[in-house]
C-alpha cells in the first residue's frame, strides 16, 4: 500500500509518486527529504500580491517564458515544492503537466508568510540553488513590501544578491524587468 493510500509515509518517507496518488482536493502538499508539508491557505494579503506580481510579470514577459503561479517543481522523488509565482520556459508550459523540472524553472518567487519564514528564507533558497533555478525572489510584507532578488552563482551553487527592491523591481535577467513596488501592494497593507 502506497503512503497516500494509507495516511501514513513508508519508513524511508513520502515520495512523489504518494504525492500523485493523493485526490486533487486543492490542499498545498510538498516534500523536503520525504516529509510531507501541508500549509495553511495563503493570506488574502498573499494571494493579492502573487496575483499582481504574476500579472506585473507577464506584461513584460518574452514569449520563450510562461508566468504561472501555484505550479509543482520536483527537485527529486522526494523534494517538491510549489512557489508562489514561476517562470518556466515555454516548452515545459506547453506540456501542460503542471509539474516543472528544476531545469525548466527561470525564476521562482516565495512570498514569506508567518508559517513560511524558514522555508521562504533558508531552506527554499539553498534547495532551488542546488537544483540550478536561475533565479529566485522573496517577497516580503511586513513592514512594508519589498523583494530581494537573487541570481545564481552557478560554480558555487548559491544564490547572490541582486537587489533589495522598495520602490521598484529593476532586474536585467531573466529579461530587463522594471515593476513598481507600488503596484503590487495591495490597498489596505
Amino acid at each position: 500500500m502506497t503512503a497516500a493510500m494509507s495516511d501514513m509515509p513508508h519508513a524511508d518517507g513520502w515520495t512523489t509518486d504518494d504525492l500523485d496518488a493523493l485526490p486533487d482536493d486543492g490542499v498545498r502538499r510538498e516534500l523536503l527529504d520525504g516529509v510531507l508539508l501541508v500549509s495553511p491557505s495563503p493570506t488574502d494579503v498573499h494571494q493579492i500580491i502573487a496575483m499582481r506580481l504574476g500579472v506585473a510579470l507577464e506584461d513584460s514577459c518574452p514569449p520563450e517564458f510562461q508566468v504561472t503561479q501555484g505550479v509543482e517543481v520536483r527537485l527529486s522523488t522526494r523534494r517538491s515544492f510549489i512557489p508562489d509565482v514561476l517562470v518556466a520556459t515555454e516548452q515545459a508550459a506547453r506540456r501542460r503537466s503542471g509539474i516543472y523540472a528544476p531545469h525548466e524553472v527561470v525564476l521562482a518567487v516565495e512570498i514569506v508568510s508567518p508559517t513560511s519564514v524558514s522555508m521562504d528564507r533558508i531552506t527554499k533558497p539553498a534547495l532551488y540553488a542546488a537544483a540550478g533555478i536561475p533565479h529566485y525572489w522573496i517577497v516580503e510584507s511586513d513592514p512594508g513590501l519589498a523583494v530581494q532578488a537573487y541570481q545564481l552563482d552557478a560554480g558555487a551553487g548559491i544564490y547572490r544578491p541582486a537587489g533589495t527592491f522598495e520602490a521598484e523591481i529593476a532586474v536585467p535577467e531573466p529579461w530587463p524587468i522594471a515593476i513598481s513596488i507600488k503596484k503590487l501592494t495591495p490597498r489596505f497593507l
